[in-house]
């Protein structure tokens, strides 16, 4: 993978850097990817080695650093790969080689590539080096969404990805969530793509399925009217991106709205 041998650093993988409201978060689970080869035949090909990555969320839930490592069996050993994780969101060609897998896929890779055990997640963690910082703002308060009756608070996330989905993602997803189509994606003109909703405890959810522009880029809108606390937030939105990923998009950030 010689494109991937430039991004490499310290190699040894120093602990992670956990500093400010980012520390109190409790951290979800990594994002896993297996790199695909390029050029003839490699559809049928072992993959050049796996990505593992963690967005880091502050206190309102916001993402604030993309964290990574990579692996291949060429070198043996994992490094940091902040250099190629932004590679990959802006990369087309690129990004057509990375496939989102859940854990147990990329353990079964790692171990057919001459790996082993696939490490914990917090060993894995210790191999984030330089972290990605992402631009975080004040949320947008001009036209504030008023809370519902019982509700203390009312805010709206977005997460954006790149890519596309997957032929069957709109189908798998509506499955999944239960969601309401309110378009035809084939359509260039439709934006709003479909709408699911659900409840957790008090506090109610909802989110819309989003394109930007015709051709352009995915995103999820979410709702989300809170009278317990923030708590299910973060679980939440993590459950949501892993979905989205599973089809096919590589999620870019997760910004709080309002």
């Amino acid at each position: 993978m010689t494109t991937w041998h430039a991004e490499q650093s310290r190699p040894g993988g120093a602990p992670a850097r956990r500093a400010g409201p980012a520390a109190r978060v409790p951290q979800p689970a990594l994002d896993y990817y297996l790199v695909e080869p390029d050029g003839p035949g490699a559809g049928s090909a072992a993959p050049e080695g796996l990505v593992v990555e963690e967005f880091v969320l502050g206190e309102d839930c916001a993402a604030v650093r993309l964290d990574s490592a990579a692996w291949t069996p060429a070198d043996g050993h994992w490094w940091d790969c902040a250099a190629f994780s932004r590679s990959i969101r802006v990369d087309a060609d690129l990004r057509r080689r990375v496939v989102g897998v859940p854990r147990h896929e990329a353990a079964a890779a790692y171990r057919r590539l001459g790996g082993g055990e696939l490490p914990g997640e917090e060993a894995l963690r210790g191999h984030f080096q330089d972290g990605q910082p992402l631009s975080t703002a004040a949320p947008l308060r001009l036209s504030p969404r008023p809370a519902g009756v019982g509700q203390r608070d009312s805010r709206v996330y977005r997460v954006l990805f790149a890519a596309d989905l997957r032929p069957d993602g709109l189908a798998n997803l509506g499955g999944a969530w239960r969601m309401a189509s309110t378009a035809a994606a084939a359509d260039p003109g439709a934006r709003i793509i479909g709408v699911a909703a659900r409840r957790i405890g008090t506090d109610s959810f909802t989110w819309h399925l989003r394109r930007i522009g015709a051709g352009g880029p995915w995103c999820l809108d979410l709702n989300a009217d809170l009278a317990g606390g923030a708590d299910p937030l973060g679980p939440l939105l993590r459950e949501l991106t892993t979905a989205l990923r599973m089809q096919g998009l590589i999620p870019v950030t997760i910004e709080r709205f309002s």
